[in-house]
């Protein structure tokens, strides 16, 4: 069915969109985005309505441009004209936001990072868009859109919410931070981490100090950060200290 899309005309396309059935619909919607043709994305993109879809189908969309394995620029353009100055449900927006930041992840892992504009685009859509918010739900958003993304350059920014922000949007920081590959971890970070575990600036949620403490022991941890949290566990409820405690002995084994 994705071949036979890859090879028909807008027309056609935008006509299977506008006959399917209801039950049909999501899946035709998923192949159209599985098959990544000019034609089946500017098809799409005369067909779905963000201001009339359900809120399922448009998540149904936005899904499966997040999940798919080697996306295109154009989808990522598509994706976001879908989003741009918009009034959505807040359902749709967190999910639309989410996969921006999964898309530009890919594409950059693709090597596209700095010669496709969508990329840059996709980039500042997130870091504008975490820097005017201001409700709580909606920073994590976008912090987990950086997640996604998985750009270096955006570490020292992950750092000072993951540092400086309230419980959710600290852990949502630290999430995000847990998601580059390991060479990216520098001594940076893991001072930043030891600083949230050890409380030395402010005290922190045990979330955060849980995860902070994971980051350190999932990134080649020095002697010292080991005993210093095994240490540490003589302070902690005995359910968070057990954790760390089997952290520590996995990493051991």
């Amino acid at each position: 069915f994705i071949q036979m899309l890859r090879s028909a005309k807008k027309r056609d396309v935008l006509q299977l969109l506008r006959r399917a059935p209801e039950e049909m619909l999501p899946f035709v919607v998923e192949a159209a985005v599985a098959a990544q043709s000019v034609a089946s994305l500017a098809a799409l993109s005369d067909f779905l309505d963000f201001g009339k879809e359900p809120k399922s189908l448009l998540e149904k969309f936005l899904y499966a441009a997040a999940f798919s394995p080697r996306p295109s620029g154009e989808l990522l353009r598509l994706v976001l004209d879908k989003l741009d100055g918009k009034r959505l449900a807040p359902e749709v927006w967190e999910t639309g936001i989410i996969a921006v930041g999964s898309l530009v992840g890919k594409l950059c892992r693709q090597k596209l990072c700095g010669l496709q504009q969508e990329v840059e685009r996709g980039v500042e859509t997130i870091l504008v868009g975490l820097r005017g918010a201001e409700e709580e739900p909606e920073v994590v958003v976008y912090l987990l859109a950086l997640g996604n993304a998985g750009l270096p350059e955006t570490i020292p920014t992950l750092l000072d919410y993951a540092e400086e922000g309230p419980t959710a949007v600290a852990t949502a920081a630290i999430s995000a931070l847990r998601r580059f590959p390991a060479r990216h971890i520098s001594s940076k970070v893991k001072r930043a981490m030891r600083r949230i575990f050890h409380g030395k600036r402010k005290s922190y949620e045990k979330t955060c100090r849980l995860a902070a403490a994971e980051m350190l022991l999932d990134n080649e941890p020095s002697p010292m950060d080991v005993l210093n949290i095994l240490l540490a566990t003589n302070e902690l409820e005995t359910e968070t200290a057990t954790f760390l405690l089997l952290k520590v002995q996995n990493s051991l084994r």
